[in-house]
């Protein structure tokens, strides 16, 4: 707060942040390793993260998940370090760790005190090199994997909704299949199947390293050498192949019905440019357009559908750039009590409507404009967002350059920009609508009218086979 409150425009919020928003240093190993030093001396506590440029998205067809499922197995152990053990050295020494898995890339990353960074940057280079997972881990972790599956997509209506709806907006791009993959083809993963993707993406050439926190590149450059330098490089990896979405010419809706839904949710997605694809200035429109339409109690969705007209409980929009290929622009609505999904919709699409007539205000881009930039100067104390942000462009096909420019790219966008995005974006025919409603009594009354009718049908085909026995 204190950093905040000298500053009354968007224009000195800019000019602050511009001065260096995580100014990092980088440098590259022989083997290809990028290795980024991002200094933050406010606590005695560093983090490393390892990036690797794969992820859900490189998925060999038919067997989605690979990427997931080796990202758990990576726990598993090396020649010298037990499974399992890693994350208990790292307990044990008063840190945390984990891991994840994205479209784009894959992640693990270690939060410790500034002395134990050359133990946990020892044991995830070790793991780079030398994985080795015993096929008694393997089974049941990919049993893990499955029941991981279950609690947050199968038993969770809202996410099984913004499945279907992927795999309807994308046409041909792999972001059509889900990060931890379809039940059916994560069934049928062994371990083969993630040593290859093992062997054919970890490597130090195809990895960004970032480590942030109360350290300088002279601490971390030796430690590099000492540790990752000796991997030898893999073999030359390109990223996937460029699978370009068509031309969409319809409009889609999905709807589902589930009788653990206590409250209907109204959703639409948007196909959206990224910085991956090179839409740079584009991007940051609608990053800008994001803050005015749905981020928060002044925004333009918010403010009608909540505030003045009372018929939303919650109300927003959600847009990410840094992905490889396209993205998605989403707006997202609870009705209030009462209310149905169609007048929400309704309303949603009146003020969609008049975005795409009259555009934004000058007042509402500054307004927008300090929001993002006070968000990117708070980030510098966060070693989270520093090494998030800059690993993920880059895994994003994105540059230092290019985060470190990201206010001076927001500074510059006008509401003239943002209504050709607008214009650009909000194409009906390039969108999928996601109703989430509860099984209606009637048609639960249907459904099991239906099943009784086809089990008596069936005991009467048993029982007339029978006969014929």
């Amino acid at each position: 707060m204190g950093v905040l409150a000298g500053f009354t425009s968007a224009a000195a919020l800019v000019s602050v942040a511009r001065a260096a928003v995580f100014n990092p240093k980088t440098f590259t190993l022989a083997n290809g390793l990028t290795v980024v030093v991002i200094v933050n001396h406010r606590m005695p506590v560093v983090r490393q993260v390892l990036f690797y440029r794969v992820g859900s998205a490189d998925d060999p067809p038919g067997k989605s998940g690979t990427a997931h499922y080796l990202e758990h197995l990576m726990f598993k152990g090396t020649h010298t370090t037990k499974p399992n053990e890693f994350s208990k050295i790292v307990a044990r020494n008063g840190g945390r760790d984990n891991a994840f898995t994205s479209p784009d890339a894959t992640g693990y990353y270690q939060t410790v005190a500034k002395d134990r960074l050359e133990l946990v940057m020892r044991m995830e280079a070790d793991r780079m090199a030398n994985l080795v997972v015993d096929p008694k881990e393997a089974v049941p972790e990919l049993k893990v994997v499955l029941e991981e599956r279950r609690s947050r997509t199968d038993n969770r209506p809202s996410a099984q909704l913004d499945e279907q709806m992927a795999s309807t907006l994308f046409l041909n791009y792999p972001y059509r299949v889900p990060v931890i993959g379809w039940k059916h083809e994560v069934e049928n993963l062994t371990l083969a199947d993630a040593m290859t993707f093992y062997r054919k993406y970890y490597a130090p050439n195809n990895a960004i390293l970032v480590v942030t926190g109360d350290v300088t590149m002279d601490e971390v450059r030796p430690l590099a050498e000492k540790y990752y330098g000796p991997i030898p490089r893999g073999p030359k990896i390109t990223r996937r192949a460029n699978a370009a979405e068509p031309p969409h010419r319809a409009a889609r809706r999905v709807t589902l019905r589930s009788k653990h839904v206590r409250e209907p949710r109204w959703t639409r997605d948007y196909l959206a440019p990224s910085r991956g694809q090179g839409q740079m200035q584009r991007a940051s429109a609608l990053e800008v357009l994001d803050v005015i339409l749905g981020s928060g109690a002044t925004s333009r969705l918010y403010r009608a559908l909540v505030i003045e007209k009372k018929l939303a409980l919650s109300v927003g929009s959600v847009y990410d750039a840094d992905m490889l290929g396209p993205t998605v622009f989403g707006i997202y609505a609870r009705p209030n009590q009462g209310v149905t999904l169609e007048v929400l919709e309704s309303i949603i699409e009146a003020e969609i409507a008049s975005l795409l007539a009259h555009g934004v205000t000058d007042a509402e881009v500054k307004a927008a404009k300090k929001m993002l930039m006070a968000g990117a100067i708070f980030a510098r104390d966060s070693l989270r967002r520093g090494a998030g942000a800059i690993g993920m462009a880059l895994t994003s096909g994105q540059t230092i350059a290019d985060v470190e420019n990201w206010p001076e790219s927001i500074n510059k966008v006008t509401p003239e920009q943002i209504l050709e995005a607008v214009q650009d974006v909000f194409r009906i025919e390039s969108s999928v609508t996601g109703l989430l409603l509860p099984l209606d009594k009637a048609v639960a009354k249907t459904s099991k009218d239906g099943v009784a009718a086809k089990k008596r049908a069936k005991s009467g085909r048993s029982s007339h086979s029978g006969k014929g026995r």
